[in-house]
């Protein structure tokens, strides 16, 4: 029976990215199922990615699991230094402006001057 990193180098060959080695060795230690829970994304899209089949964005994938799995950090003008996944998830909220909470309006007009939200916009 193959496992992760057996199916990744398959699909990817030589062309196996670092950070999908890294998400088939990390599927490897636990599981599929375990690793999309850290990532908060589904078995599903771990599956495809792995495979070579996903159809989504993979650099938003490949940010989370740097986060994650590698400790990439940012450097927030807002809130400083923090994982790459964190600031992911920040880009995703102050999309849209609540007034609700201060912390989210001062992400939101953070994010929105940041050059990282407006690279990910363009991808």
């Amino acid at each position: 029976m193959s496992g992760p990193l057996d199916i990744a180098r398959a699909a990817w060959g030589e062309e196996l990215p670092d950070w999908i080695e890294t998400l088939a060795i990390e599927c490897g230690k636990a599981s599929q199922n375990r690793v999309a829970a850290k990532l908060e994304r589904s078995p599903t899209v771990i599956s495809q990615v792995l495979r070579r089949k996903y159809p989504g964005n993979l650099a938003a994938l490949e940010e989370r699991v740097r986060g994650v799995f590698e400790a990439a950090v940012i450097l927030c003008p807002a809130l400083g230094t923090m994982p790459s996944h964190v600031c992911q998830d920040w880009r995703a909220k102050g999309r849209d402006f609540q007034t609700g909470n201060p912390l989210r309006v001062r992400m939101y007009r953070a994010c929105h001057g940041c050059p990282r939200m407006k690279k990910a916009e363009e991808a």
